[in-house]
């Protein structure tokens, strides 16, 4: 058709004479899509004639339903187009007639559907194919077309269907149109039928159908009919294959085979092999395409057959027929039975036959028809050979399709480059090949267990191998020498051609090497060992063992010896022909049983044995060994072993003849049983451990019992005395009872055993896909009982993934095929179901329509929008792109029908790479398209997922600046504005992809073009920084453009050099005035820096050395630590009484006690702390209990009333004479009264602290929760506190707990003053020893027996006193025991014995003590001199030493220890001299603190981190419960000040909570707080309430060090409190539910630890106290009045009135 251009004229023509041109004439094609056209060129016969165009086209004019109007510009065809027509190709001289119908203006040879009908029908044409083959002369050439008519969805009458049209093309005698003949007309010579594929039930009428052509009587119409003839039956074919989804079809028929392509919807290519039968005989698949449907034009290259052209809508595809090189043997390659594939013999490979060269000759190339029996193998005809065999060859056949090989070049290969000649004989059908074996010396080595070698060999031809086949060499000696044991039965019965020689007792293989081999010629003759089953023998006991031996053709002279083993030979006789006695058998084994071998060996050849084909053994058994307890030792005596257990010595020996011991072993002893619970239904496989549990299972079978349930014990499960597992049995109701176990006595469990009934109460969430992967949760109660638990779902499938606690099980949901509501069932023991009404419900599966945009830069991180529907099923979703994705990415799902999921980076992308496979996991199952189901086991590869999507990845955007400089200068002040070039891209950015940078300082997007983006910044860039970068990040992608240079005005530049000269000549002027003035101070400031640079120098020197030493200290400390023993936790009622009632004021905590509670006056008094609300009897006299009981438990009703409580407390509040002190001591008994209801309580606090916001947003909402001035202030500490303690514990308690012991190490590692406490480590200015005391340690060998430990090396310092060493002694030896359980300081004497027979007893003042000024020094290490290593003693004191008190309570007119008092009235006394010499500059020794701080430092941070770090992305539940109820209360009062919501977050938890533990360890740890260690925490406390503060901090000089120690850190820490802050803020909110499950946990994790009576009772006195104003505000409100409240409050006053003050005076 190349011509046609070249004819092609304007319509109408140039000339003068107008042409009538029909509008269908010059619309040829369908143009849409959706629709399709076919042609054809006809040639005419004959010389005189001209070409015609057939063409078929889809009508796709306006209106129709399948094309519906559209007024656009694009060209569709007019209405009078026809479907079919007939249209000259030669304009026959008058250019106007081209492309004119061929007879014209008829419609005869045109073919059109009624406009009615067009409307309804849609026709698309397939293919249009003229009639191959050679014909008769006689018949008519045919044009045929296949085409499918398509319904409208609406008309049920017409479905559906294929059509064949065949059209005559006249005969082939007929002459032109100008000639003697006429052609036919296409109305008269067109025939239609249908297609239909199976029986008429399951008819297919949509085809992809090769159908057999037959001749028609009718095959050229009818020249009478007016109208195309239809023929009404179909023509019928068998089904051969099918499949859903077809769309293309191409077919060849291949070395006898007929191969089918089919072209898929889903963009796949299958290949269907044929047989002569049509049955499929293989059938491959490939994807060519992502879920694009192939075009149905698909056409064989006609250059090249062996490729296949194929179409989608976005791309052709070249693709060869056949992967044969897949295929490694001739096997795999023929059993693939692949029509195209053949085994190219000599050049041993899977091929295309083209592609074998000489694949014309003969057995050349062996195709898939023939079978696999056709692959070439050759056989060698003798494949064992002896390897005493003189000169032998090998004779080979040869099988299968190998070419004549005569005249060939041909050799055997045995490999390592041996080679072999060879030769063919035989005729051309039966080929035999002689070569010679390789040479002996060539052999290749024996394999040391093996008596023969298998040695491949291959024939060789034309210098490469073909094929190849295995031969054996054997060695008949060697088969005598592997098996030494069984020599002779292994000759004889080997496979190999070997001979047993008795004379040499030696295996040969030839009757020449032995006289006598004839006679032995079956291995039942072989000399043999009789099997014999021997009594077990006890270690170290002689023994005679008789072994029969059978064919012994031995004389009685020869020598035997009887073999246990390696070197264990023993002396053989002979009892008879037939038997021997090996004599003093004596074997040893330190194991419980040893098995010997039992062997007979000719004692003059000692390795040859006697056969022994069945290994002849003896047990050997040690008493001593394995048998732990009585039932274990007698129990051996089932197994022959003799064994007794003494009683006395607690062991096992032989049990020798009298004196007999009895054999009536202990009860049995449980130690541990588990589980401890199960269902009522039994089944739960229970461990009983323990000792003396039976001898045997027989003894412990229905020995076993829970309470009177029995237990069935199982038999492969029963370890002898140690272990018994058993299954419970049914029991009828719940019931807890100790296990017993009855051997001959009785043995009970200390544990109880439990039987439980589990309760399922619900499932959540109630709906998910019913591809599976929903993660459930199934809530209930006990449901952690039993051993085996299993959740099915619709009572066959399991939910996997299991995991439970005694509330919830955890498990991911199967799949289901259908969409339904299912039940679900959770089954303990495989019993019946505990859920009965529980069901999870099937939906429709999300569907993912679309995903946006479908490009992505190499670094990943675009946003990726999933368009749907049912996401809301969906609980994850993360996207892969296969191939060149680096890592899965997490994606969010929004709403229903969106899910966003950033693009992962990409590795290995090359230029115009093609869009790479994308896949989504839905709750962690990978999304697909429901499409049906493939059969899996037979066709896998076509079960492959092939998916809907793709991405393509380019690089990286490229930007740059205007000029591309790299420093872009900006004064501050000024405007900015940036212009970023970019270069152009594919990837389609929107202006809120890009994120521009300078600094931190976000520029704003103005304008985003292809290759400009124009941003400003409007805030100040003032900072201390003067360069700052420009980025531009895009997704993951981040590059700095520039380097922003922050410069100033020349202006400013003048004015400053001006201004530095001014003050330079003042400077100077100054400076001389002043160096006239000092010259006298000169010399003492000049001795003094240079104190000061040495005292620097030795700063820096302590601060190294300090660090390293206590960096090793605290490191072995915490190897030391045991969280769950070390640390001294207080138990958590201690912990609450503590913090509730604490007996000391802090900063926010007013001082107040239990009023009815007495302080103890007894310090350090050993005696366990108790307190009143702690669980105890309710002391009050008899008579007054009933009264009170019914008082308090009605008044316990009223505080559970909501309305009671909040106006009860308003009104307490609203009396002047209740203090702080009765407000915070009412809000901690509220808090104990109802600890057991803490939802209720948090509701209460709630709603008390809604009513303080009110009261202070109308006032300074800042200062809210500043202080504890309010019930519901303290309420909300204890709240706090009780929501924390957990948290506390796990991951605060170690590091607070570190560093309160580093803070301990650090002071003592320097002089402490016992008298006033100072010390020369400290944190705290007040209590820095302001003395340079030279302190040296002392290491004291220590011993002392108390806390578990003898004796022990402690440090000091000669600088201690008696009472500081014997601290320290008491802290080395009881660092893992409670402070509490210490002895005192004052309850031991330390003992030093400074020889062996001198001892003294050391105190801190005596009669040696020194006096100056008038006052007694404490005695010290030095003082007594004290030598390094020095042996003490300490032990407790008989009679308490009363002539001192405690140190620091002494009186400091009368006694020091390092420094004299410095007050005026003993300073005036001194010299000037003196003084000025003891008193330096003592603020030089301020850096001591920075000594000290610097090496607290890592535990302070680490404490820190811990308080302000979220653990595993989960803050407390409290905290952020809290956080998001402040912020929901400021949003409801418009309150948008984030200093506000800083300052409430600050209030609420670090000051209200985290400072007073700070400031109060003992709150926590049962240690001891000294004044010093207080004194430190307390500017740890501050510098932590500063870090939270957001005020600036206004240092200087004059600041006190408690604040400047820190300054630095302070902003570091600012921004990890802010960050802290902000992380809770952006977590999931939590629910109601969730936190009220929380607190009730926390409600049952400490029931009934404290007494609620007495807290009870202790309200009640502030109820009776203001009665009347309680009663009058009740009647005052609406809601209390109206339910009465006022008249129950005064049923409680009469009950207790009258009682409980004498009641409670008399308790």
């Amino acid at each position: 058709m190349a011509n046609i251009s070249a004819v092609a004229v304007r319509f109408p023509p140039g000339g003068s004479d107008p042409v009538t041109v029909f509008p269908s004439m010059l619309n040829v094609a369908a143009n849409h899509p959706n629709a399709s056209t076919v042609g054809l060129v006809l040639r005419r016969g004959g010389g005189g004639g001209g070409a015609r165009l057939l063409v078929a086209a889809t009508y796709t004019g306006f209106g129709s339903p399948f094309f519906p109007r559209n007024h656009s510009l694009e060209d569709h065809r007019f209405e009078n187009t026809p479907e079919i027509a007939i249209r000259a190709l030669n304009a026959r001289g008058d250019l106007a007639k081209l492309f004119t119908f061929d007879i014209n203006p008829s419609d005869d040879n045109i073919f059109k559907i009624k406009q009615g009908a067009k409307a309804r029908h849609k026709l698309s044409f397939v293919r249009a194919f003229l009639q191959r083959g050679a014909a008769p002369p006689a018949r008519r050439p045919y044009a045929y077309l296949a085409l499918n008519s398509e319904a409208n969805a609406g008309d049920k009458e017409s479905p559906s269907h294929s059509l064949l049209a065949r059209i005559c093309l006249g005969e082939a005698a007929e002459a032109t149109l100008n000639g003697s003949g006429e052609t036919k007309k296409l109305t008269e010579s067109y025939i239609q039928l249908g297609l239909r594929c199976g029986g008429a039930a399951d008819a297919f009428t949509r085809l992809v159908s090769v159908f057999p052509l037959q001749p028609e009587q009718l095959d050229c119409g009818a020249a009478h009919l007016q109208h195309p003839l239809a023929i009404v039956n179909p023509v019928t074919a068998t089904p051969v294959f099918t499949y859903s989804g077809l769309t293309a079809v191409a077919v060849a028929s291949v070395n006898n085979y007929t191969v089918v392509f089919l072209g898929t919807a889903s963009g796949g290519l299958l290949k269907i092999n044929l047989d002569s039968t049509m049955k499929v005989i293989s059938r491959r698949s490939i994807s060519v395409a992502y879920g694009e449907p192939v075009h149905p034009i698909m056409q064989f290259d006609p250059s090249d057959s062996t490729y296949l052209y194929l179409m989608t809508s976005h791309q052709m595809t070249r693709v060869k027929v056949a992967a044969c090189n897949q295929y490694s043997t001739c096997t795999e390659c023929l059993a693939a039975a692949d029509a195209y594939c053949g085994w190219c013999t000599m050049e041993t490979r899977c091929s295309l036959q083209h592609e074998c060269t000489n694949f014309t000759g003969a057995n050349f190339w062996a195709s898939a028809s023939e079978g696999v029996q056709q692959c070439p193998s050759m056989t060698i005809l003798e494949p064992e050979i002896n390897i005493d065999k003189e000169n032998p060859a090998l004779i080979i056949q040869i099988n299968g399709t190998i070419p004549n090989l005569n005249g060939t070049n041909i050799s055997c290969d045995y490999g390592n480059n041996i080679h072999t000649v060879a030769r063919v004989a035989g005729d051309y059908v039966n080929q035999f090949i002689y070569c010679s074996l390789l040479p002996r010396k060539r052999y290749p080595a024996f394999p040391d267990d093996q008596d023969h070698v298998v040695v491949e060999t291959a024939l060789r031809v034309n210098s490469k191998n073909i094929i190849r086949a295995n031969f054996t060499i054997y060695d008949c000696k060697r088969t005598g020498n592997i098996y030494p044991k069984r020599a002779c039965t292994s000759c004889l019965s080997t496979k190999w051609k070997c001979h047993w020689c008795p004379s040499t007792y030696a295996c040969v293989s030839n009757h020449s090497q032995c006289d006598d081999a004839l006679q032995m010629k079956k291995k039942i003759d072989c000399p043999r060992i009789v099997p014999a089953s021997l009594d077990p023998m006890p270690t170290g006991v002689s023994r005679d063992i008789t072994i029969s031996l059978a064919n012994a053709t031995f004389s009685k002279e020869t020598a035997l010896e009887c073999h246990f083993g390696t070197d264990r030979t023993f002396e053989a006789r002979w009892v008879n022909s037939s038997a021997v006695e090996c004599i003093h058998v004596l074997l040893h084994t330190s194991e419980k049983s040893h098995l010997f071998p039992v062997n007979l060996q000719l004692k003059d050849r000692p390795d040859r044995f006697i056969d022994s084909p069945e290994m002849m053994t003896v047990e050997v058994y040690n008493c001593a060994t394995g048998s732990a307890d009585c039932s274990q030792c007698l129990g051996r005596e089932d197994l022959g072993h003799r064994c007794i257990w003494s009683e006395s010595s607690s062991s096992c020996r032989l049990h020798s003849e009298p004196p007999h011991i009895s054999d009536v072993c202990p009860a049995p002893e449980i130690k541990k049983i588990e589980p401890l619970r199960g269902p009522l239904e039994g089944g739960t496989l229970l461990t009983i451990r323990g000792r003396n549990l039976g001898r045997r299972f027989s003894d412990v079978l229905g020995a076993v019992r829970v309470g009177s349930v029995q237990c069935v014990p199982l038999p492969d499960r029963y370890v002898v005395s140690e272990a018994i597992v058993c299954q419970t049995g049914e029991a009828q109701e719940a019931f807890s009872d100790v296990v017993t176990v009855n051997v001959s006595r009785e043995g009970k469990s200390r544990e109880r055993y439990s039987y439980v009934l589990p309760m399922v109460q619900s499932i959540a969430p109630l709906n998910g896909p019913k591809a599976g992967g929903t993660r459930v949760t199934i809530r209930g109660s006990r449901l952690d009982v039993g051993s085996e638990l299993r959740v099915l779902v619709n009572t066959s499938k399991q939910c996997t993934d299991l995991s439970r606690n005694d509330s919830t099980i955890t498990c991911t949901m199967p799949s289901a095929e259908l969409t339904t509501a299912v039940r679900v069932c959770v089954q303990f023991e495989n019993k019946s179901c505990a859920s009965y009404n529980i069901t999870f419900k099937y939906e429709k599966n999300p569907i993912v329509s679309d995903i946006n945009p479908k490009k992505s830069q190499i670094s990943g991180g675009r946003t990726i929008t999933l368009e749907g529907r049912g996401f809301e099923l969906v609980q994850n979703v993360s996207m892969v792109v296969r191939g060149i994705g680096r890592e899965q990415t997490n994606c969010k799902v929004h709403t229903d029908t969106v899910i966003t999921c950033p693009s992962p980076a990409a590795s290995n992308i090359t230029a115009g790479s093609k869009p790479a496979s994308v896949d989504f996991y839905l709750n962690g199952r990978l999304y697909a398209d429901d499409r049906p189901a493939l059969d899996e086991e037979m066709y896998p590869e076509e079960a492959l997922h092939i998916s809907k999507f793709s991405l393509e990845y380019y690089a990286d955007p490229q930007f740059f600046t205007a000029k591309k400089e790299k420093w872009i200068k900006h004064h501050p002040g000024e405007p900015l504005t940036l212009v970023i070039h970019k270069e152009p891209d594919s990837l389609g950015l929107e202006s809120n992809e890009y994120q521009v940078k300078i600094g931190l300082i976000s520029c704003e997007i103005q304008i985003v073009s292809d290759k400009v983006i124009h941003c400003s910044v409007n805030e100040s860039l003032s900072t201390s920084e003067r360069q700052l970068p420009v980025t531009i990040q895009v997704g993951k992608f981040n590059y700095t453009i520039a380097m922003l240079h922050l410069g100033g005005g020349e202006t400013a530049i003048i004015v400053s050099i001006v201004i530095c000269s001014i003050l330079l000549v003042l400077s100077v002027v100054a400076l001389f005035v002043f160096c006239t003035k000092s010259r006298r101070a000169e010399r003492y400031w000049q001795k003094t820096l240079l104190q000061m640079e040495e005292m620097e120098s030795q700063i820096r020197e302590e601060i190294r050395k300090g660090f390293a030493e206590l960096q090793t200290d605290m490191t072995d400390l915490t190897k030391e630590l045991n969280r769950s023993q070390g640390i001294p936790f207080l138990e958590y009622k201690h912990f609450v009484t503590r913090t509730f009632f604490p007996k000391c004021s802090s900063l926010y905590e007013e001082c107040y006690i239990l009023p009815s509670q007495q302080l103890s006056s007894q310090v350090g008094s050993q005696v366990q702390e108790t307190h009143p609300l702690l669980v105890g009897e309710w002391k009050i006299p008899e008579n007054c209990r009933p009264n009170m009981e019914e008082g308090i438990s009605l008044f316990s009703t009223l505080l559970n009333n909501k309305h009671f409580l909040i106006v009860f407390v308003h009104a307490l509040e609203q009396q002047k004479d209740f203090a702080v002190r009765d407000r915070c001591n009412l809000a901690s008994l509220l808090t104990i009264a109802l600890h057991g209801k803490l939802e209720y309580y948090t509701s209460i606090m709630k709603d008390l602290l809604v009513d303080l916001i009110d009261a202070s947003a109308s006032k300074n909402p800042k200062l809210m929760l500043r202080r504890t001035e309010s019930v519901v202030e303290k309420m909300l500490t204890n709240w706090m506190s009780i929501c924390m303690y957990s948290y506390l514990r796990e991951t605060v308690g170690e590091p607070f707990f570190l560093l309160i012991c580093a803070i301990k190490q650090q002071i003592n590692k320097g002089s402490i003053d016992a008298i006033t406490g100072k010390a020369r480590y400290t944190l705290n200015e007040e209590w820095l020893l302001r003395e340079n005391i030279e302190a040296k340690p002392r290491n004291l060998n220590v011993s002392f027996q108390g806390c578990g430990m003898d004796s022990l090396s402690v440090r000091a310092m000669d600088t201690d006193t008696l009472s500081q060493v014997k601290e320290k002694i008491l802290e080395a030896f009881c660092k893992n025991v409670p402070y509490s359980q210490w002895p005192r300081v004052e309850d031991v004497d330390l003992e030093w014995f400074a020889t062996s027979t001198d001892s003294y007893i050391l105190r801190d003042l005596d009669d040696t003590s020194v006096v100056e000024d008038g006052r007694k020094k404490l005695n010290t290490l030095a003082h007594y001199k004290i030598p390094e290593g020095a042996s003490l003693a300490m032990s407790l004191s008989d009679k308490k030493d009363t002539t001192l008190s405690r140190v620091k309570d002494l009186d400091t007119e009368k006694y020091f220890h390092l420094v004299l008092p410095t007050d005026e009235s003993v300073e005036h006394k001194k010299s000037h001299r003196q003084s000025h010499r003891k008193k330096v500059l003592p603020e030089i020794y301020l850096t001591r603190l920075l000594s000290t701080k610097g090496t607290l430092q890592k535990f302070l941070d680490d404490l820190f981190k811990a308080i302000l770090s979220i653990r595993d992305d989960k803050p407390p539940v409290a905290v952020k419960y809290f956080f998001d109820f402040l912020e929901e209360q400021a949003e409801k009062r418009g309150i948008t000040d984030p200093d506000t919501m800083h300052i409430w977050k600050t209030n609420s938890l670090p000051l209200r909570f985290w400072v007073n533990i700070l400031k109060n360890p003992q709150f926590v740890f049962d240690i001891d707080k000294t004044d010093h260690i207080d004194a430190c925490l307390s500017v740890i406390a501050q510098a932590f309430i500063d870090a939270c503060s957001l005020s600036d901090l206004q240092l200087g000089k004059d600041s006190p060090t408690n604040k400047l120690l820190y300054a630095k850190e302070i902003p570091e820490y600012r921004k990890i409190v802010q960050r802290y802050y902000k992380q809770i803020h952006d977590m999931p909110p939590l629910s109601e539910q969730e936190m009220n499950a929380h607190l009730a946990e926390e409600s049952r994790k400490y029931r009934n630890e404290f007494n609620t009576n007495v807290a009870m009772a202790e309200i009640y006195k502030y109820a009776k106290r203001y009665r009347s104003q309680i009663v009058a505000a009740l009647d005052a409100n609406p809601m209390t009045k109206r339910t009465q409240l006022q008249h129950k409050f005064e049923q409680v006053i009469a009950l207790m009135e009258d009682n409980i003050y004498e009641c409670c005076s008399e308790a």
